[in-house]
């Protein structure tokens, strides 16, 4: 592509750097509007400047990507709703064998979660819980927030689903759901345990000299420590609202009594003379007092109607997945799944849909067409065609180069705009058929790692930093240097393997 006219190039280059400044510095003083309507704005400047013309903004748009993204958060609304994400946090505490079973536990837990429901959704729904499980347990929070982050990020890679960067990869390149599993899972069940071997390492001595001082705490105070248990098992998450994702609240709260406890509460809490007089008369005359019954009864079934309507939402949910590994078309599929369990819960559904990022919509579309007009200058196509000789995945070289060049421009650009840039221009360099579709799971999978490097990498680690620094009463602060001491080795370690195990 031929570079754009000299006015038309900087004037878009103007709009894209605005809107690189807005989306990676959303609080900037001289204009501090956020991400969301700095996209848009980046998008109105490059109509404006006529880099693009309304019609080729609209049609930069892309459908399919923004159908599965809403599709996936609505599944991912009623799965919160009906406790998945409690069982899955049940899981990290339950018969719990030490610091290091449960930094184990984190990684594989985050890992699985972010997979099927997305990074950005499992760090949100778990990083309360997880403080909550190492205050209760007298253990230093960092090792298990980076767990928590780096083992979502990496888990997330091996799905379509996983992030936003992968959504846009897998409709772009119209590689199936399974293709794509096949082709990462082996790298991220790799990933996941070296990242796990590396914390370890890292903070081994750490977490066994606070499994020392637990112990002896504990029999100190064997009465407390269960007390606390308790209280962890039976959290409810209430995760702080963020720009980029809705906050998901579950709307249940479940009563587990027997009749027998009933009966005795109703007995014990000052039931009047009178009831109790009119309760022996009618005993007396043989006929029974059915009110504590009716309620044991209105209890039971309401109980049954709630297990029936959580397993319905499972076997959606599991419909669906079935539905992407069969290769059907993923954002009609989802949002297919995500209208029958609207139907299926049979109420306004308004509530629920209110939980739905629709900012993290409105970003893309400003996002789409802000790339495509930069992308009509030129500049993107003349950088990579000074590249491209350097960059080709045929070679071991060629590949570490263009894993380095996607490593930098994800942490400094962000990975979407970063896979939007690139994502065209490697496939094409790349030989037709495996060749092409190997380009494409190397840019899913570098693009995605690379969110590891700094706190500010990714979605996903600045939500685990803002949910732990809000936590009530167990806040902490997870600083940029603690994330890079970790972030940096495990990058570039995960990285390697991965594109060794893919190519």
């Amino acid at each position: 592509m031929a570079m754009a006219p000299v006015v038309k190039l900087v004037l878009g280059s103007i709009a894209f750097a605005t809107f690189w400044i807005l989306a990676v510095f959303p609080s900037v003083p001289f204009l501090p509007i956020g991400r969301t309507a700095g996209s848009l704005f980046g998008a109105m400047l490059m109509v404006i400047f006529q880099v693009i013309t309304p019609d080729q903004a609209y049609a930069a748009i892309d459908l399919p990507i923004l159908g599965l993204l809403f599709g996936t958060m609505v599944v991912s609304i009623y799965l919160e709703r009906a406790d998945m994400f409690k069982y899955l946090g049940t899981l990290l505490s339950w018969r719990s064998r030490g610091a290091k079973d449960l930094l184990c536990r984190v990684c594989l837990v985050s890992a699985v979660s972010s997979a099927l429901f997305t990074n950005d959704t499992c760090c949100v729904v778990l990083t309360e819980f997880v403080l909550k499980i190492a205050r209760q347990k007298n253990l230093p929070p960092h090792p298990f927030l980076l767990a928590l982050a780096t083992s979502a990020n990496i888990g997330s890679s091996a799905t379509p689903i996983g992030n936003p960067q992968n959504l846009v990869i897998a409709v772009q390149s119209k590689i199936s759901f399974w293709e794509f599993l096949r082709g990462v899972f082996p790298a991220m069940i790799v990933g996941i345990t070296v990242n796990a071997v590396m914390l370890l390492a890292m903070y081994w001595r750490l977490l066994s000299d606070h499994k020392d001082q637990e112990e002896e705490e504990n029999e100190v105070s064997e009465g407390v420590v269960a007390v606390e248990e308790e209280d962890v098992t039976s959290h409810r998450f209430s995760p702080a609202t963020l720009p980029h994702l809705s906050s998901f609240r579950s709307e249940e709260t479940n009563v587990r009594t027997d009749p027998e406890t009933l009966r005795n509460r109703g007995a014990s809490s000052g039931e009047s003379s009178a009831s109790r007089d009119h309760q022996a008369d009618a005993e007396s005359q043989g006929e029974s007092y059915p009110t504590v019954n009716s309620n044991v009864l209105l209890f039971q079934t309401k109980r049954w109607r709630r297990v029936l309507w959580k397993s319905s939402v499972y076997l959606i949910t599991l419909g669906m997945l079935i539905s992407l590994l069969m290769g059907l078309n993923m954002s009609w599929t989802a949002i297919t799944a995500a209208l029958a369990l609207v139907v299926l819960d049979f109420k306004d559904a308004r509530p629920s849909l209110e939980k739905v990022s629709y900012s993290l919509l409105i970003f893309f579309c400003g996002m789409f067409i802000t790339v495509d007009g930069f992308n009509k200058t030129g500049i993107p196509t003349a950088l990579w065609d000074h590249m491209e000789p350097y960059a080709n995945i045929g070679e071991a070289k060629g590949t570490a180069v263009l894993a380095v060049v996607i490593l930098v421009l994800s942490n400094v650009a962000s990975n979407v705009p970063t896979v939007l840039l690139l994502g065209a221009r490697v496939a094409a360099s790349a030989a037709a058929g495996e060749e092409e579709k190997k380009a494409w799971l190397l840019l899913a999978w570098v693009s995605t790692v690379a969110g590891n490097l700094t706190l500010l990498g990714s979605a996903a680690n600045l939500i685990v930093c803002e949910q732990a620094r809000r936590a009530v009463s167990h806040g902490y602060t997870l600083t940029f240097t603690k994330h890079l001491k970790f972030g940096l080795p495990s990058t570039l370690i995960v990285t390697a393997i991965g594109l060794y195990l893919i190519k």
